[in-house]
């Protein structure tokens, strides 16, 4: 069977497939060519387990920081903080949250890629 995906795509975070919105932030989702792709703003006094009842987050990221600043706290308890420009590279099991007073705005694309396929 052939391959189905775009040679070249072209999305933008203003028509996204998919949105929400939460207390302390948003976030939109677009596929293209196959890949999704999340734009993310948390806000100051943010943290990812504030929202799931305490659980570490069960996903891999692979996210890029436009601006502002996010700490990552993982399982084994290795941390980790980035700003604007940093790629950040998070296993599954972790916890995040916004440092400063400013939001955090981040392209995250998720476990759209193979974090098991790295060198």
């Amino acid at each position: 069977m052939p391959d189905q995906r775009e040679k070249v795509g072209v999305r933008t975070f203003d028509e996204p497939d998919e949105s929400f919105q939460e207390e302390m932030g948003h976030a939109e989702r677009v596929s293209v060519s196959g890949l999704s792709v999340w734009r993310a703003v948390t806000e100051p006094g943010w943290r990812a387990t504030e929202g799931t009842g305490g659980d570490l987050c069960s996903a891999g990221h692979v996210m890029y920081i436009e601006s502002g600043r996010l700490h990552v706290l993982m399982d084994d308890g290795t941390e980790a903080e980035g700003g604007p420009g940093a790629v950040m590279v998070i296993e599954p099991g972790h916890d995040a949250w916004t440092v400063g007073d400013e939001p955090c705005v981040f392209i995250d694309f998720g476990e759209s890629v193979q974090l098991s396929d790295r060198n």
